[in-house]
């Protein structure tokens, strides 16, 4: 935890990520000496140099200790990339981000969790299909995540704290602000089971732009995403299609075919979505993404991945790409590369889809 506050510093400097932080922490041994280094230092690095200009005027506003005491005097913690207790599902992405600033807890069990988004304009069906459902959930052990908004969110938050279960809430500002502001009470109880998490340093107004953001951490926190009601049009069908793209369960309750507000979930479970009726319909389901998560964990801390591995993983997504195009992005050589896909192909890390294109195993 000693690196903590330049992790929080960092993440503060436009252009710099989780890949750019990593890439300081590999050549510099720590972050601390990667934050005093001079510009020439950085360069030769490998950082490039808007970044590092960035870093260099960053570092002057910056009192880095005061930054870890505003975040301690609202009564919130950072957890970075680097610290045991970064959830383990969201870690797994290669966009996760660098810090999150939390208000409540963390713990084990929240691997175990379900997303579930839907419309602000929620019908009392809606509000009582997710508020069912998460409180079932919440019975079943199942932490139950959403962003805080009016209407489904409300409801899947409300039910799962009246399940005695725990509840996240993803926030799309600084988690110094609660948006909706009539949401302070509902806030507060989530924070005493569960937390309120953003990756918006404290301030960030809650600005549209922060929302798709906000949601791959919706999706990418939990094993699965349920939308319970949403229009053909709606942010929630944004957040069940990254889900889908991260290798999420992506679930929908069917809705009333005259009514707007069920015409995105219809089609979703058109589209293979799996429909849910009961609790059930979503724990099968779960349960499996669950055991493939903590065998793919387990194999990583048998063999854990090289630095060959790491590097090319770089360089894999979910869309195929070709061992050509491997070889001229990485710069490692054709047996290189070929052996170390074997290797990532053992551990259940990549797959080839013929014609020599791999790709990334989804991680569920």
């Amino acid at each position: 935890m000693s690196d903590s506050k330049y992790w929080l510093g960092l993440s503060l400097v436009p252009e710099i990520g989780a890949k750019r932080i990593a890439l300081l922490a590999d050549r510099f041994g720590d972050l601390g000496r990667a934050w005093s280094a001079s510009e020439q230092q950085l360069i030769q690095a490998g950082l490039e140099r808007q970044p590092t200009t960035n870093l260099l005027q960053t570092r002057k506003r910056l009192n880095l200790d005061e930054e870890m005491r505003k975040v301690e005097r609202f009564g919130a913690w950072i957890v970075t990339l680097a610290d045991d207790d970064y959830p383990t599902p969201l870690k797994e992405l290669g966009d996760a981000p660098p810090v999150l600033y939390v208000r409540g807890s963390l713990i084990p069990q929240d691997d175990r969790a379900l997303s579930m988004v839907g419309t602000r304009k929620a019908t009392p069906y809606g509000r009582d299909a997710a508020h069912h459902l998460a409180k079932q959930l919440a019975a079943h052990d199942v932490t139950v995540i959403s962003g805080l908004a009016h209407g489904i969110d409300s409801a899947a938050h409300r039910g799962a704290l009246d399940g005695r279960g725990r509840t996240i809430a993803v926030m799309g500002c600084g988690i110094d602000k609660v948006y909706p502001a009539d949401n302070q009470k509902l806030a507060q109880e989530i924070i005493e089971n569960g937390a309120l998490v953003s990756e918006f340093p404290l301030g960030t107004p809650p600005e549209a732009r922060n929302f798709p953001r906000r949601n791959r951490v919706i999706s990418g926190l939990a094993l699965g995403v349920l939308v319970v009601e949403a229009p053909e049009k709606s942010g929630a069908l944004i957040t069940a299609t990254v889900a889908a793209e991260q290798g999420r369960e992506v679930f929908a309750v069917p809705g009333n075919i005259f009514n707007p507000n069920s015409a995105g979930t219809n089609r979703l479970i058109q589209d293979g979505a799996k429909l849910v009726a009961q609790v059930e319909d979503i724990l099968a389901e779960l349960n499996i993404a669950h055991e493939r998560s903590e065998t793919r964990l387990v194999a990583e801390r048998i063999a854990p991945a090289s630095a060959l591995e790491e590097q090319l993983l770089e360089y894999l997504g979910f869309d195929p790409i070709h061992v050509d195009d491997l070889v001229r992005q990485s710069g490692l050589t054709v047996a290189i590369v070929n052996s170390t896909l074997t290797i990532l192909e053992l551990k259940g890390l990549a797959r080839t889809v013929g014609h020599m294109q791999y790709c990334l195993v989804p991680e569920t």
